[in-house]
């Protein structure tokens, strides 16, 4: 058993601030993807998609994010909680996840989301808390089971 620490909990509270919202987003997304409100929320108020590839990018992340990325952190969560070392490993995976996705995203969105947000917005959350918590979980986790 992995003792829960304030560090666990704030990375906690980090990945829900995080990844609740987006996943909000997503369930929009899939159940009306045409819908305006998809689009305000995924790519910006008032914003369209750039073409059919954009849309269907967004609309598979979307599915991934609710089939994979959720189930995943609830699981991963509930176990760190608990003090259980698999939910560190589940964390460095999702962390490993956060950060090929983040990769991604600088490639692909970088160029719209940035002048549509703002620096100090896209550096926080629609780009940046991603990475950020995924780089926290991977080295936390690391350090607890190396500990344990």
């Amino acid at each position: 058993m992995i003792e829960t620490t304030i560090l666990t909990w704030i990375i906690t509270i980090f990945g829900a601030i995080t990844f609740f919202p987006l996943f909000g987003a997503q369930l929009v997304m899939i159940f009306n993807p045409k819908g305006q409100k998809a689009k305000d929320l995924i790519i910006g108020k008032g914003a369209d998609w750039r073409d059919r590839t954009h849309f269907k990018s967004a609309l598979a992340f979307a599915w991934a994010d609710i089939i994979i990325i959720l189930p995943l952190l609830i699981l991963g969560t509930a176990l760190v909680l608990s003090g259980q070392e698999w939910g560190y490993i589940i964390w460095i995976s999702l962390g490993v996840l956060s950060i090929y996705f983040s990769i991604l995203f600088w490639i692909m969105e970088k160029e719209y989301t940035y002048k549509l947000a703002g620096w100090l917005a896209y550096y926080t959350y629609f780009w940046g808390f991603f990475l950020y918590w995924g780089i926290g979980a991977i080295v936390f986790s690391t350090i607890q089971i190396i500990n344990h």
